[in-house]
């Protein structure tokens, strides 16, 4: 009996180390698109300057897209403040949101060279780089910041909650994302999104004021968290449960809690002790 439960032990960590690579691509993968078409949507071309609707509507449509092509292999977050407030709402282990965190900025930035190495030169310009507009303070873009993420997180959360909804959060989340632009842009550029202004900053070396792009967006993540989770739809997490979920110990006590009763009842339940453990992670 020791001996098979160490079997399926072992099992279940290859199975979830599987998951995990899989979601950390998926991350990689849908945050180089998002600024891939984002940043390009921004982009000046002499003979067609982007109009402010012509970009909230790209990065709407690449929004909804990849959240439609990655949701179900790692949730979609795309966005570190996103992935923080899964983390304060103890959704995810902190090892898993720094693994993704390093993805979506690894993912960024491969997206932004991509695009700098496919524009012409006198295009690139500033390159999409969020600034501040000169009559805005940083205080002012702070402030604009956090809100345009809190109400994208909440929206995410809405979205995502199997409590509220069971269907893809494509459309809503890419609308939340249109409307923050919609405004965010005459202020800040609108970022809402720490790894989107890292990738273009990163590949053209502007980090003036590239602070703001983590503050505003991280505390309107951590805000928004701390009012879905905690006061607009609270769940019954106990703080042992949350401590678990936090060092990433949940999914092993799963895992030392199994008790094979019988051989051949052991493959029928081994795929829903494999979903119950990623949930957790």
């Amino acid at each position: 009996m020791e001996s098979g439960r160490r079997g399926l032990a072992k099992m279940l960590v290859c199975r979830l180390w599987t998951t995990i690579s899989k979601a950390l691509f998926a991350e990689f993968l849908a945050t180089g698109l998002y600024v891939f078409f984002g940043v390009g949507s921004a982009l000046r071309w002499p003979l067609a300057l982007p109009s402010m609707l012509q970009i909230a509507i790209t990065f709407n449509l690449a929004t909804a897209v990849i959240v439609q092509i990655t949701w179900k292999a790692s949730g979609a977050h795309v966005n570190p403040a996103v992935t923080l407030a899964f983390l304060v709402g103890s959704q995810i282990s902190l090892p898993r949101a720094v693994a993704y965190v390093a993805a979506q900025l690894a993912g960024a930035t491969a997206g932004a060279a991509l695009l700098y190495g496919v524009t012409p030169g006198d295009i690139r310009d500033t390159f999409g780089v969020n600034v501040v507009r000169s009559s805005v303070s940083t205080g002012q873009a702070v402030a604009v910041e956090l809100v345009l993420t809190l109400q994208l997180v909440l929206c995410v959360f809405a979205s995502t909650d199997s409590r509220q909804t069971t269907g893809s959060p494509a459309a809503t989340i890419g609308a939340s994302v249109a409307v923050g632009h919609l405004i965010g842009i005459y202020f800040t550029g609108c970022s809402m999104n720490p790894a989107r202004s890292f990738g273009s900053a990163v590949i053209v070396g502007k980090f003036a004021v590239h602070w703001i792009f983590w503050v505003g967006p991280l505390t309107g993540a951590v805000l928004a968290s701390l009012i879905y989770n905690f006061i607009l739809f609270p769940d019954t997490k106990t703080l042992a449960q949350r401590l678990a979920i936090l060092t990433g110990t949940a999914e092993v006590e799963e895992v030392e809690g199994v008790e094979p009763q019988k051989k051949e009842s052991q493959s029928s339940s081994e795929d829903t002790e494999m979903e119950n453990v990623c949930q957790v992670a």
